[in-house]
């Protein structure tokens, strides 16, 4: 996504704000300091804001989606997240400082109960209230690096289908998605997570989009693990907005081609079937279900590269299972032009990697972007499942909305 230069001036201006009004906090805890030891204080407050100002400017003009860029953007985000939340402080404190002003009396009476002991200036009370919270950030982020990224959750739910054929009854459906491989940095833990979903023993496996972050390359390191995925029923994939290599500056159209045809050789050499707006049915017998892809449909600004009636063409079984990338595709056009879509399968959203879920109760900022964002849900006869993500994107790491893989089991009898 090309960023205005305009933009990323005034980003950066904000920036310079942000450090110089945090540090008033800073100079107010420094006041009752050793003159050497506030002074070295200062110098290094200076140079890391010397630092975080260079890394925003360098982050601007390099390759994004890569793990060094998601390391340094986690620095400066956390560090600039920290000042924001101390400047809120500073900010109380400088609304006080004006009222004190226009009611110069209350400030005199103010200062002689403080110099009599009475009570700490406010001031230096929000001084140290504005560094303690800014600690916030940095903990949690760090946390969420260390412990999140790879805590992998299967997450299992029921899906009552009436028409499920009967030879199909009780099939257990796994799904990955938003794997992002060029973002990881632990390959063990990578493989950790495909063992676990060997382990729930799945009937057929369905990948709903974003292998990659900008190109095919990213996986090249992970395709051992990943051609290890295997089923009865076999694995189908789906593109998803990242896959297409939309997001990074190519030396050419032909380049940029070329690494979409690599993306699709490189499903095939997993093991993969990958759909494109194409259908596959899954037979035992004479009973049989559709399983549908569409290339990435978004909607808003996101690519619409899928064609759903052409996918969905000559799709033939009594249940019909739709891989989509993006859940926001389930309102804007599968039940409005294919309600006999059964269930589709979306990925996309990765819950923010950030949020709160409490048994069935769930928040996460992603749900001011996404009416459809986590789990399970249901409009009339027609399911959606979105699936929070395998691994992640920008921040390397997850809080509260951890890693997912999905095992939904299809059953023709009632949910009690």
């Amino acid at each position: 996504m090309h960023i205005p230069l305009l933009v990323k001036l005034l980003i950066l201006l904000f920036l310079a704000w942000l450090d110089v009004y945090a540090y008033q906090a800073t100079k107010t805890l420094l006041k009752q300091k050793d003159r050497r030891f506030a002074k070295w204080v200062k110098w290094v407050y200076l140079a890391q804001g010397i630092v975080m100002f260079g890394l925003s400017t360098y982050l601007f003009f390099v390759q994004r989606g890569t793990v060094s860029f998601m390391f340094l953007l986690s620095i400066v985000f956390m560090s600039y997240a920290a000042k924001l939340l101390a400047v809120l402080f500073v900010f109380l404190d400088d609304i006080r400082r004006v009222l004190i002003w226009f009611f110069q009396g209350r400030k005199r009476r103010y200062e002689k109960r403080v110099e009599r002991g009475q009570k700490m200036p406010r001031s230096k009370f929000l001084a140290r209230s504005a560094v303690a919270v800014a600690t916030l950030p940095v903990v949690t982020m760090s946390f969420g690096i260390v412990k999140g990224a790879y805590d992998y959750r299967v997450r299992r739910r029921r899906v009552y289908l009436p028409n499920l054929p009967k030879a199909f009854e009780g099939m257990k459906v796994a799904q990955l998605s938003d794997i992002h491989s060029g973002s990881f940095f632990d390959k063990t833990a990578v493989q950790g997570g495909i063992d676990l979903l060997h382990a729930e023993k799945p009937d057929v496996i369905f990948f709903t989009g974003d292998l990659v972050n900008n190109q095919t390359k990213e996986v090249s390191d992970y395709m051992d693990i990943f051609s290890k995925l295997k089923a009865d029923f076999g694995v189908y994939s789906t593109l998803g907005n990242h896959d297409y290599g939309d997001y990074m500056q190519w030396s050419s159209h032909a380049a940029k081609r070329n690494n979409l045809e690599d993306m699709i050789k490189v499903h095939e050499r997993m093991g993969w079937r990958l759909l494109m707006n194409e259908n596959e049915t899954l037979k035992t017998g004479t009973d049989q279900i559709a399983v549908i892809g569409v290339e990435n449909w978004g909607a808003g600004r996101f690519a619409k590269y899928g064609q759903l009636d052409k996918a969905a063409m000559g799709a033939e079984g009594d249940v019909k299972l739709l891989l989509s990338h993006d859940p926001s595709h389930w309102d804007a056009q599968v039940r409005l032009q294919q309600p006999d879509i059964d269930l589709m399968f979306a990925g996309h959203t990765h819950g923010m990697q950030l949020g709160v879920e409490i048994g069935d109760w769930r928040w996460s900022p992603s749900k001011y972007m996404y009416k459809q964002w986590a789990d399970l849900y249901k409009e009339g006869n027609q399911y959606l499942y979105v699936n929070r993500g395998y691994g992640f994107l920008g921040f390397p790491g997850r809080i509260g909305i951890l890693p997912e893989i999905t095992v939904l089991e299809l059953t023709s009898r009632p949910l009690a």
